[in-house]
Parts: structure tokens; C-alpha cells; sequence
């Protein structure tokens, strides 16, 4: 329905953006995978924040290598949530870089770890390619563990704490 309220799953997906942002500036090192083992999340260069309906939404697309992104840090304490973000993830030395949009959970420009051709890859040519697809799912696994403590703390009693715990984070980063 174009024109219309946000989905339910625009909203969800929002409120995890921006649940995210907040989460991973205070304790970027905070975060667990599904076996337990650590990793660490920033949100950074390139931040899309939205808010309002119809001929009254606003959009403001923020980027810079070393930005604060002082812009979308007061669209977010105006109101607007998180609608599109560049999530950099990091374990055990390896990194990912994707681009997720809050509306469908659509992901974009997956960059994984460098892959480096050993000697062994001449012998099987799917040995590339399927290291390739490891390290995806890797960063797959660990975008669920993301969206999973999200969710546990989301339908959990502990909700309004988080909520009080991000708009205290907006006060002292929008300003």
C-alpha cells in the first residue's frame, strides 16, 4: 500500500537499526554468538535515518569515513528511526561489511574477509568458492545472533529498560 503507515515490519526492523546503533556505540565488543563466543559490531560511514508519512517523510542520508554522524544523530532525536545502515562485524580478526535495510531486512554490498589463493585451490577450483560461501554464512550467523538479542530483549519485560537505556543514549549524542 504505497502512501500508507509503516508495516509492522518496517517498524521492527527499524526499531532494531536503531536498537543496534545504540548498542553497539556503548559496547561495540558486547556482543555473543550463537555458541557463545564474542564479537563486535559497529555501525559506521553511511546511516540513512526517516521519519513522518506520506508527503510529510523525511530522509536524511549521512556519510563520511571518520563522520560522527552528527546529522543522523539529531534525526534521531527528532524522532526518526534508523531505516537503512552500514554494519561492519568483526570475529577472530575477520571482518564483514554489509548494508541492511530496515523495511525488509534486505542486505547489500556483503563484503567478506579476503581470500587468500593457496597452492591447494589449483588442485580442487571449488575450493574458492566454497570458502567463499563459508565466510557468508559466517556473517549471516552472525547478523542472526544480532536480530536474535534483539528480539529476546524486544517480547521480554525488559523492553522498557532498553528503551529508557536508548533515548538516554540520544540525549547525549544528539546534542
Amino acid at each position: 500500500m504505497a502512501g500508507s503507515a509503516e508495516s509492522i515490519d518496517d517498524l521492527l526492523g527499524q526499531e532494531f537499526l536503531t536498537w543496534l546503533w545504540c548498542k553497539s556505540d556503548l559496547a561495540p565488543d558486547g556482543f555473543v554468538d550463537t555458541r557463545g563466543e564474542h564479537f563486535s559490531v559497529s555501525m559506521e560511514q553511511r546511516i540513512v535515518v526517516a521519519g513522518g508519512n506520506g508527503d510529510a517523510r523525511e530522509t536524511a542520508s549521512v556519510s563520511g569515513v571518520f563522520s560522527p554522524l552528527s546529522e543522523a544523530r539529531f534525526g534521531l532525536g527528532m524522532g526518526k528511526k534508523v531505516v537503512r545502515a552500514l554494519i561492519h562485524l568483526e570475529k577472530d580478526g575477520a571482518g564483514y561489511q554489509c548494508v541492511l535495510k530496515a523495511q525488509d531486512f534486505c542486505l547489500s554490498s556483503l563484503r567478506t574477509p579476503k581470500i587468500e589463493k593457496s597452492e591447494s585451490a589449483d588442485d580442487d577450483p571449488d575450493a574458492l568458492l566454497l570458502e567463499k560461501i563459508d565466510l557468508i554464512e559466517n556473517c549471516l550467523e552472525l547478523l542472526d545472533a544480532l536480530f536474535k538479542s534483539f528480539l529476546d530483549v524486544r517480547l521480554s519485560e525488559a523492553w522498557a529498560e532498553e528503551v529508557l537505556m536508548v533515548r538516554q543514549w540520544l540525549n547525549k549524542t544528539a546534542g
